[in-house]
């Protein structure tokens, strides 16, 4: 069996000695206790040695691409290391993107090397287990992490520093590994996949902004928003509203460029056709926004900004969400 390790930067890698320096992905798989008698053959790659939070879509999607290019040429699964702040939405991009049915799994650490109870090293050793189990094949992006698996279309990373902050608030862990072994419990249905057809250069055109519905919000942060965005994420109360007072800029909005209604709670899912008074779902969704179902508001932007690079319009972001959401 082999898999493919790419390495990037995060807390799993900080070394502890010079200020800045990074643990290359050989040093962070070699202190790892019993990876060396798995039997696994593993190609460790360094890319992208930055902090999750100075990832961006075009540095995943190039992980992403090495990541198929080494599975078609023979490995049984593939791993990523990197920062836990984004790994919730880096994961999602990957999930919309990889059409192979070799487990793609995410891990990282809350924890750095030096620290008591450190636990990169027993997330990288659950990850590789969980990447050759032919029980993770199909499933798409993973995230393995204190002994759970998780589907990255529902991961969420729910605690500043807690070693179990990775939850999936609307469906539970895929699956645990337990004694070695990667056992499934609920499989995640596979989404359509998005062609991957992304460059730089349209990537970086595509803006996408994310506005967070708060009391009393008289929306002056969205004044001329369509002239310097081609697409918005609102994330709204409860279950998809927002003050009377900002539907009229949201409405104009949803006219000129697409806007998606999402939840600002984290877990369930925006109504369709339960509220119907002014800022309601139901009211919102007349004026034109796009119901985000079951999507929190940050893997939102994230399908909202593939797709608008893709060219889509508002119908096709409106079937898409559809089939995501």
């Amino acid at each position: 069996m082999r898999v493919a390790v790419f390495a990037l930067g995060g807390t799993i890698s900080v070394s502890g000695r010079a200020r800045g320096e990074r643990l290359t992905g050989a040093e962070i798989t070699s202190a790892v206790p019993g990876l060396d008698v798995l039997g696994v053959t593993l190609d460790v790659r360094d890319v992208h040695a930055v902090p999750s939070g100075s990832l961006t879509f075009a540095h995943v999607l190039d992980v992403v691409r090495d990541a198929a290019r080494a599975v078609a040429e023979g490995a049984d699964g593939v791993v990523v290391t990197q920062g836990t702040d984004t790994l919730e939405e880096t994961a999602f991009i990957a999930d919309l993107v990889w059409a192979h049915d070799a487990p793609f799994v995410l891990t990282g650490a809350m924890r750095q090397p030096s620290m008591a109870g450190a636990d990169g090293p027993a997330n990288v050793l659950a990850a590789v287990r969980v990447a050759v189990s032919r029980e993770a094949r199909g499933l798409g992006a993973l995230v393995a992490f204190n002994d759970e698996v998780h589907a990255a279309r529902w991961v969420r990373k729910s605690h500043s520093t807690s070693t179990a902050t990775f939850v999936s608030p609307n469906a539970g862990p895929v699956g645990h590994v337990v004694e070695g072994r990667m056992r499934v419990l609920a499989p995640p249905p596979r989404r359509g996949i998005l062609p991957d057809a992304f460059d730089t250069e349209r990537l970086d055109a595509v803006r996408v902004a994310l506005h967070t519905v708060t009391l009393d919000d008289d929306g002056a942060q969205l004044a001329g928003l369509d002239g310097t965005h081609q697409g918005l994420v609102v994330a709204g109360f409860g279950v998809g509203h927002v003050p009377a007072s900002l539907v009229p800029v949201l409405g104009a909005l949803a006219e000129r460029i697409p806007v998606v209604l999402t939840s600002r709670t984290g877990g369930g899912a925006v109504l369709r056709h339960t509220y119907h008074q002014p800022g309601s779902e139901t009211d919102l969704q007349e004026r034109g926004l796009v119901n985000g179902g079951l999507l929190d508001p940050y893997k939102a932007r994230v399908l909202l900004r593939l797709l608008l690079t893709a060219g889509a319009d508002r119908d096709k972001v409106a079937s898409a969400f559809a089939e995501h959401g």
